[in-house]
């Protein structure tokens, strides 16, 4: 289905619910919905827009589109939107560039966002968060894993999991509050306007004229007339530096391995190779259950042939019977192990076979 309605240039679009993925693209146009016929539902009046979905759904937008999503069972892409965007939860990760004003109720998974003109507010984030380039404040109640963030014009106050990576110019009366599970890592430029309130583990303050402290859990250092405030309480170590390329380090001093210090994709890489891995894993599960069932059928219909699992005939009565001529070194596929385990939960064959069948894929043995 390829629908084109107009509702002018600043519509209100509501989405009660998207079964699958969600992509959004702001344009000069009218609306237009792409999506299964069977699956896409939508009412207007004037410039009211109602949809949902029980599948994927592709819409491009007005730029000034303001919109309300309820609930995305997938992944959510969402380019060009300047009007305020209310979401409720998404699935699985989200990425979004290029917008206006956003509350986010809860992600899944991966959250990266890029060039935002209005506030920031997201209540929950599962997995990895990357923000930059916010001009309003910025808000995070949780983050699951690590947070990486740079050009924040606004306030911020984040409460992170694991590690965070905070690339900071503090304006006039800014007021920054940071909260890690782990590590905390801070880049201000070295003739800040700031006061610096840090609790952690150890403290590392590499900055000029700022004598270090190497036994201290809690510090205060009031740098220039100290205008700026930043709190820092990390499970961890802190450390502030005004080394640009502090980042690329950070292995020096703290467990920053969740987060990608190249800052000109941080967010689409993380997006890929979420998708890249779930296309592969899931491919290969759908492949080894059909198998698997093949299989089971065959053995229903002819009992003594045994199960045959890739290259091996297995008889639950024996051992793996190797085919003839013998199978060479092949390497053991995902494939087989997958339908190895089905049987497995299913019951059709014991954990002791089990093992004695990887064995023999493994080695031939």
């Amino acid at each position: 289905m390829s629908r084109m309605i107009s509702a002018g240039k600043t519509p209100k679009i509501t989405v009660d619910v998207v079964g699958g993925d969600l992509s959004v693209v702001g344009w000069d146009g009218d609306i237009l919905i792409k999506g299964d016929e069977d699956e896409v539902r939508f009412t207007q009046a004037d410039e009211l827009v109602s949809l949902s979905c029980g599948g994927d759904l592709a819409l491009r937008v007005p730029k000034g589109a303001a919109f309300e999503f309820a609930s995305i069972g997938g992944d959510a892409s969402i380019r060009g939107v300047q009007g305020n965007i209310d979401l409720g939860e998404i699935g699985g990760d989200l990425s979004i560039r290029d917008a206006g004003s956003l509350t986010i109720g809860a992600i899944g998974a991966d959250f990266s966002l890029r060039n935002a003109k209005g506030d920031i507010h997201v209540r929950n984030a599962g997995g990895d968060v990357s923000i930059r380039d916010v001009e309003g404040n910025i808000a995070i109640d949780s983050v699951g894993n690590d947070l990486a963030l740079r050009g924040a014009k606004g306030d911020v106050k984040v409460n992170v999991g694991e590690d965070v990576i905070v690339y900071l110019d503090p304006r006039v009366d800014g007021e920054y509050s940071v909260t890690a599970g782990d590590d905390i890592l801070l880049v201000i430029p070295p003739e800040a306007n700031v006061t610096l309130v840090m609790q952690g583990d150890r403290i590392d303050v590499d900055l000029p004229g700022v004598d270090p402290d190497e036994d201290a859990t809690e510090r205060v250092v009031v740098l220039g007339n100290g205008s700026a405030k930043i709190s820092l309480s990390a499970g961890g170590d802190v450390r502030v530096s005004s080394r640009e390329d502090a980042g690329e380090f950070a292995e020096e001093f703290g467990n920053f391995a969740g987060i990608n210090f190249d800052w000109s994709g941080f967010g689409d890489r993380i997006s890929r190779q979420v998708e890249e891995a779930t296309r592969r894993a899931t491919k290969r599960a759908e492949e080894a259950v059909r198998r698997a069932e093949r299989h089971a059928a065959r053995h229903a219909r002819h009992p003594k042939s045994g199960f045959v699992v890739g290259r091996w005939n297995w008889d639950p009565q024996g051992a793996p019977k190797p085919p003839t001529p013998p199978a060479s070194s092949e390497p053991v596929s995902e494939e087989e192990r997958l339908a190895i385990l089905k049987m497995l939960a299913e019951k059709k064959i014991t954990a002791e076979q089990a093992e004695q069948l990887l064995s023999a894929l493994e080695g031939g043995k």
